[in-house]
């Protein structure tokens, strides 16, 4: 639930859902559009949302300013977890595993049964401040990690070169913060408390700020919250 911007998580699961693209990828601005969709059907708040631009079509032509190293590196730590050889555009992964019929899942968040496997309290401290308390649940494994994204929506881009050259692209849930977040030991009587100093927010790009904890073995969701700050 939420009130302002303070996040008590539920639970439940709060769905991850990650997409890895490009404006440089010709197979891309459709999934783009599908992930659209769920900030249409207002979907930001049940899961948590994001689109990584990643840079290594920008050798073909055309740069794309969203992109960050950063993100391609996590897309292949995702790909380890997957046991995949390469990784590739555009890929959707839920909960941390490969989710290749993304295409035919509708564009309603996936509905989770499975129980969490830890809880988040997150509060805004101050500006572009924010706090998250973590608390390993049953079922959590020894040990823990965390990330905090900023997701901004509301962008476009004339692409002028490359594959989609001459494209009008429209871009949600684009990540313009990946602030990995540690690791940590297990210990449900000891709550480990997560601090983030964001980016100032884009004007006229509402946005949410985002924390996923997960398995640092196996990149599944322990719990993930979602807040409009």
């Amino acid at each position: 639930m939420q009130n302002g911007c303070v996040m008590q998580s539920g639970a439940a699961l709060t769905p991850v859902i990650e997409l890895y693209t490009s404006e440089g990828c010709s197979s891309c601005p459709p999934a783009d559009k599908w992930l659209s969709s769920f900030k249409e059907r207002g979907a930001g708040q049940a899961a948590v949302i994001e689109a990584f631009h990643v840079g290594y079509w920008d050798t073909i032509g055309w740069v794309d300013r969203f992109a960050s190293p950063a993100y391609a590196e996590r897309q292949r730590q995702v790909a380890a977890w997957n046991q995949q050889r390469s990784i590739y555009t555009p890929q959707a992964v839920l909960n941390g595993r490969d989710w290749p019929d993304w295409a035919t899942s509708g564009t309603h968040a996936p509905a989770s049964a499975q129980a969490a496997r830890a809880s988040i309290a997150l509060k805004q401290r101050g500006d572009d401040q924010f706090e998250a308390i973590v608390t390993p649940g049953s079922g959590a494994p020894a040990t823990w990690s965390a990330y905090w994204t900023i997701t901004e929506n509301g962008y476009n881009s004339r692409v002028k070169a490359g594959e989609n050259a001459g494209e009008f692209l429209r871009h949600d849930f684009v990540v313009r913060q990946y602030t990995p977040a540690g690791n940590y030991r297990t210990d449900p009587a000891m709550p480990q408390r997560l601090t983030l100093r964001s980016i100032v927010p884009s004007p006229g790009h509402a946005r949410q700020v985002n924390l996923v904890v997960f398995d640092p073995k196996t990149g599944s969701t322990l719990q993930a919250v979602s807040a409009g700050c």
